[in-house]
């Protein structure tokens, strides 16, 4: 059975209309939330900490910012769009005093309900809103008149109509118009955090890594070794992207097509596969997300280390060089 998808003619904006949505936080996820609800024509209002210095990019976008408490109590719908590992302090310190019956909480990743670090009172809606994509390509699509799509969950719903609301805001952040999916907190939580590690980013950029030593350490130039394990990934996953594995397999040639099938399972074999089973269980279990809040509140002292490693990596290095002489690649910096 075909999971069904929901587009702009399924969806109503009424659960939205004479309501007040507060956005906690202005980072990449929140700022494009905000600012498409917003063009979407949402009373949207922004809640920052005092001091922060997104206000006046919030303000220069027309939006009206508030203290965190302020816009949790002013609001009917408030999404606590924050880092992860922000969220519980935030949340119980500035946010739970206000949220009083009849209210929306809204979430755009499950890490902190699902794993029992937020409780949200029973009078109030829970749910999720996910775009399956960076804030700054949600965004992008969006004004360029497309869509990002995205998944929804309702993880409780007091009031009887917390679909329709998850709903709503799917379609105003722009989700709606590429397709949306219905999911629980639990499996947004856990595929999301697999993907981002065993494929997305920890799997992708370590295999990039990879590739890249071993040709240099062999002696080849670092820049073809760039062109050859980094530059030319964007133009294979656009194909996969567009057409799939076949697709991409057609717009090669054969001898890549036979190195595919040859050598990618001599890379990817049957123990990557146990170790993504054991990644799996380590997030399931809620071994992942211990390990992470114990970086956190021990001030990021393992991912700071692999963030340093990696600015002076030889890689990194070499492509920013060969990037600022393709006048065609964006070389601005991002906006939030």
């Amino acid at each position: 059975m075909t999971a069904k998808m929901y587009y702009d003619a399924d969806v109503s904006m009424q659960p939205l209309a004479d309501k007040v949505v507060a956005v906690i936080g202005y980072g990449s996820q929140a700022h494009a939330h905000a600012q498409n609800m917003h063009d979407s024509g949402v009373n949207v209002i922004i809640g920052l900490r005092e001091g922060s210095g997104s206000r006046a990019k919030a303000e220069q976008a027309g939006l009206q910012v508030m203290s965190i408490p302020e816009a949790t109590q002013a609001a009917d719908v408030v999404a606590l769009l924050i880092p992860d590992e922000e969220q519980p302090k935030v949340y119980a310190e500035q946010m739970a005093p206000h949220l009083t019956a009849g209210k929306t909480l809204l979430f755009g990743h499950g890490f902190n309900v699902h794993f029992g670090r937020i409780t949200p009172p029973a009078e109030v809606d829970v749910m999720l809103v996910a775009p399956k994509g960076p804030g700054h390509m949600l965004r992008r699509v969006y004004k360029e008149g497309a869509g990002m799509p995205g998944i929804f969950a309702v993880g409780q719903d007091a009031s009887g109509h917390a679909r329709d609301t998850a709903l709503a805001y799917a379609r105003a952040i722009g989700c709606t118009r590429a397709g949306v999916l219905e999911t629980t907190f639990k499996e947004e939580t856990e595929t999301d955090l697999f993907g981002e590690q065993a494929v997305l980013c920890g799997g992708v950029t370590q295999l990039i890594q990879s590739g890249f030593e071993t040709l240099v350490e062999a002696g080849y130039q670092p820049e073809i070794a760039y062109f050859e394990t980094l530059h030319e990934v964007k133009l294979i996953v656009d194909l996969i992207y567009e057409k799939g594995f076949e697709g991409m397999r057609h717009s090669i040639s054969n001898t890549a097509e036979f190195g595919d099938y040859v050598t990618g399972p001599r890379i990817v074999n049957a123990r990557t596969k146990e170790e993504m089973k054991q990644v799996l269980a380590d997030i399931q279990s809620g071994a992942f997300a211990d390990r992470f809040t114990a970086d956190y509140q021990g001030g990021f002292s393992h991912m700071n280390e692999q963030r340093g490693k990696m600015r002076g990596h030889q890689l990194e290095t070499v492509g920013k060089e060969l990037r600022r002489k393709m006048p065609f690649i964006n070389q601005e910096e991002l906006e939030v």
